[in-house]
């Protein structure tokens, strides 16, 4: 059978996704990443905004557009929030949850509703798909924060972590497969080993492999610390720092439970930089929140212009049933004026990304080239630069290019 697997949603999700598709290849069928003609799609949700969750629905209609007979799968996110949204949906077959996304690609036969609990240890039935230039390892699930406008600590259920030697088997049989590894999870900032924070021990144990380039998705300001940096720069890792902030004013992080100040995570991002003097420092905001006065986003701005950061993914708030935020008694930030401080932001991260760019102007940086677009090879370098290259070059390969200047949503390269 041909079989889609299409992903919504996080870095997690994703590597979800893959080990599903891996298990479906192994028993024989045709599996393909993207929306296309199939026999049977897997949709593997997400619920992180109003707006995902509607995408989710979404792409059902998308695939039966392609396949009017085709059946339909949907788990993830979304459905462990609220499977009915999928029930009567023409050509949904069945509905799962987050807990046993590799039932449904064992068991293709089965019909209905199967929503599980949320387990309390590290499901560890996931394995990467080995065939990619880039692989996911996922090293833990679940999130203790529960931050007032988030539902993923009720849909991902608690922290837990994979145990450390299933990751390095995992890393281990990939060794000769990909090029680069991301270590991924809901919390990664909150890997444990026998119950105590353990994100610099992975880290070192990593530094053994050479060949592979090691990633981290999105990190809290609070795991950063010298003896993690010493680990990161002993490593293979790439000097890429997601550093989730959500707002720049302190009065606004108190309202969304988000246990850190200002002063902490500039005096985070000024230990990284330390480090790695020229390190991508990302983030994501939200604008408008329950709540945020003109002044509070203008002291949000101010601070992102002060920290300097390569690029922002900016998020108009959009209230999530069921979560604190939505019980709180503040006001609701008009549309119109969510709209405007969301293209203000985007402003200043358009400025804030070329400056990063053209900071690296005839310096040397080296990219995994991932593909070709148009008459361009595109990869990204170790710090996280889209570079679009003329000159023919071997893809899944590494090479040494020079930065000339701002291109598209990232730079045109040379090779060197």
């Amino acid at each position: 059978m041909k079989i889609a697997v299409l992903t919504l949603g996080c870095k997690v999700n994703k590597y979800e996704s893959e080990s599903m598709m891996l298990a479906l290849k192994e028993q024989g069928h045709e599996v393909f990443s993207h929306l296309c003609f199939a026999d049977v799609y897997i949709i593997n949700t997400c619920a992180v905004t109003n707006e995902a969750e509607r995408k989710s629905r979404q792409m059902v209609s998308r695939c039966l557009a392609l396949n009017d007979k085709a059946k339909v799968y949907v788990c993830g996110c979304a459905s462990q929030n609220n499977a009915k949204q999928f029930e009567k949906l023409k050509n949904v077959q069945a509905v799962y949850g987050n807990a046993n996304k590799l039932d449904l690609a064992n068991n293709l036969d089965q019909k209905g509703t199967h929503i599980k609990d949320l387990p309390n240890i590290y499901e560890d039935v996931y394995k990467a798909y080995p065939t990619q230039i880039r692989a996911y390892v996922k090293i833990q699930d679940g999130c203790n924060n529960f931050c007032t406008y988030c539902l993923i600590p009720y849909l991902r259920g608690r922290s837990r972590s994979r145990d450390f030697n299933s990751i390095l088997k995992e890393v281990d049989s990939l060794k000769n497969s990909v090029k680069e590894i991301v270590l991924t999870g809901i919390d990664v900032s909150d890997y444990k080993i026998d119950g105590e924070k353990a994100l610099d021990v992975l880290v070192d144990k990593l530094s053994s492999y050479k060949n592979i380039r090691f990633r981290l998705s999105s990190l809290e300001q609070g795991v950063v610390d010298e003896k993690l940096l010493v680990a990161l720069k002993k490593s293979n890792f790439c000097p890429h720092f997601h550093l989730s902030l959500q707002s720049g004013c302190d009065s606004v992080l108190k309202r969304m439970n988000r246990k850190y100040k200002t002063k902490d995570y500039l005096s985070t991002v000024k230990l990284i930089r330390k480090y790695f003097k020229d390190a991508n420092i990302s983030t994501d905001i939200i604008v408008g929140f329950k709540g945020e006065t003109k002044k509070e986003f203008k002291t949000t701005y101010n601070f992102a212009k002060k920290v300097k950061f390569a690029n922002i993914h900016i998020f108009p708030y959009s209230v999530r049933l069921g979560t604190v935020a939505q019980k709180q008694n503040y006001f609701e930030v008009d549309k119109k004026i969510k709209k405007a401080r969301e293209a203000k932001l985007q402003s200043l991260n358009a400025k804030l990304h070329k400056k990063y760019i053209n900071k690296f102007k005839n310096k040397t940086l080296t990219v995994l080239v991932e593909e070709k677009v148009g008459e361009y090879f595109v990869g990204y370098s170790e710090n996280y630069i889209k570079c679009y290259i003329k000159s023919p070059v071997k893809i899944n390969e590494f090479v040494k290019v020079k930065i000339k200047k701002q291109f598209q949503d990232g730079a045109l390269a040379i090779t060197v």
